[in-house]
């Protein structure tokens, strides 16, 4: 197994055999085919070979897999690990783990594959799903979802769905993960106020932020300013049945923006949000500067599965609950993708690993809940039960009480979409810091969606 350390920038992670002196022959070239090597078609080789049958393949054949991934360390040893139970069951397949951290990851990942040289299975997520399997990179994992080489019997539908492209199982999520908001417990006991709780409207959140700030004195505030998080806007509009998009074009009106965006312009002069400087400071999604661990307000706007991070991160007791608004609003999302490329020669054993990956109980408990939670109920189970960081205990305690009151999921957003989500951010900037108007605002956006999702 290489180190976890990344490669350099490049190095291919395909890995090819070695052509025999004298080029190949017909013994050659099906000892190639029995070890996934090379690519020829079946109805290639029958008429090269005179019309004799197709050979069987064998099963126990040398097999190589490229694997690529982004995280930090701690997920590199997890994923390294629950590759060598993978290898150690199936000693004719060596894999060869490439990881990196998330910035210049899709970098990467698009140089490669724009040489046709994906790796056999890499992460990805929402950013990218759209973009890859349009390109044709990804391959069509269909067949093995229906013949159940991966088996999502026991995934909740809308996870599997999330996957799901143009009617193809473009991936399959690595687990299961759903906005929350990421509360200060220990600062709430000091003030004497209420934890937030989940069905409270946005009126309700933003009346009760305001009179934290007014408990606090005024130096500590209620609630992050989310309006440029493109995730707590999506879940506000379907919770009025609306949707973030409808096929590659944007679904909700620019009156709609407007209204979001002036939400949060009333909640600031409500005194339940900071300044525009102090919000500033969080919105690139960093657990470090996010207002709950720099202590500047009681409330942050995350991802469940960052609970257990963001706790190590202060030394004030955390505690988690959904978004405002009706939990209907809300769906069992991917926190990643396992994805392989259309160009694997080793179709089946790469499937085989993403089942593995996803499915099997010794490797859900080596992995935990850094991707989110296992898809697998049982194996979900068996994990949470392991589990001795109380923080990822109560994640998946969470996960389970509102997984019931989801609502169904829609298709993962299109090509142009991780654009977009800075155009968000930077554009509802520009209202916090009153640089805009909510119309002006959600004028510019429309404009900017218009070219980016084209």
């Amino acid at each position: 197994m290489h180190p976890a350390t990344p490669a350099p920038a490049d190095e291919p992670t395909q890995h090819h055999g070695s052509l025999p002196a004298g080029g190949l022959n017909r013994r050659h070239l099906l000892r190639l085919l029995a070890g996934t090597a090379i690519a020829v078609p079946a109805a290639g080789l029958l008429a090269a070979c005179g019309g004799e049958e197709e050979p069987a393949v064998d099963p126990n054949a040398p097999v190589t897999v490229a694997f690529f991934w982004w995280g930090g360390e701690a997920r590199a040893k997890l994923t390294e690990e629950a590759l060598k139970l993978y290898t150690s069951k199936h000693p004719n397949v060596t894999i060869t783990p490439t990881w990196q951290a998330f910035t210049g990851y899709y970098d990467k990942l698009a140089t490669i594959s724009a040489g046709g040289n994906a790796p056999d299975i890499f992460q990805i997520d929402d950013n990218g799903l759209a973009e890859y399997a349009g390109r044709n990179v990804t391959l069509d994992l269909s067949k093995y979802t229906a013949n159940k080489k991966i088996d999502v019997s026991k995934h909740p539908e809308s996870l599997t769905k999330y996957g799901q492209l143009g009617g193809k199982q473009v991936a399959i999520a690595t687990g299961e993960n759903t906005p929350a908001i990421i509360y200060d417990k220990t600062k709430l006991t000091e003030l004497g106020i209420e934890v937030p709780q989940i069905g409270w409207t946005y009126d309700q959140m933003i009346t009760w932020g305001a009179g934290v700030t007014t408990k606090a004195g005024g130096k500590y505030w209620g609630l992050m300013d989310p309006s440029s998080d493109y995730k707590a806007l999506w879940l506000w509009l379907r919770a009025q049945g609306k949707e973030f998009y409808d096929g590659p074009k944007i679904a909700f009106s620019e009156a709609d923006l407007v209204a979001w965006f002036q939400l949060w312009v009333d909640a600031r002069t409500k005194g339940a949000t900071p300044p525009a400087d102090v919000c500033h400071e969080a919105v690139t999604g960093s657990v470090a500067t996010q207002l709950v661990v720099t202590k500047k307000a009681a409330v942050s706007f995350m991802w469940s599965n960052q609970l257990s991070e963001m706790q190590k991160a202060t030394k004030n007791d955390l505690g988690m609950t959904a978004y405002p608004g009706d939990p209907k609003g809300q769906w069992a999302r991917a926190s990643t993708y396992w994805a392989a490329s259309r160009t694997t020669k080793a179709p089946d054993v790469v499937a085989d690993i993403i089942n593995f990956l996803v499915n099997d109980v010794e490797a859900g408990k080596i992995l935990g809940v850094d991707r989110g939670l296992p898809n697998n109920l049982d194996v979900r189970k068996a994990v949470s039960d392991a589990l001795t960081d109380q923080k990822m205990k109560d994640t998946v305690a969470f996960e389970n009480e509102i997984t019931p009151k989801f609502g169904p999921a829609p298709a993962p957003p299109p090509k142009g979409h991780s654009g977009l989500r800075n155009t968000l951010r930077d554009i509802a900037e520009t209202v916090s810091y009153g640089k805009a108007t909510p119309e002006a605002a959600a004028k510019q956006f429309f404009t900017e969606a218009a070219a980016a999702l084209a």
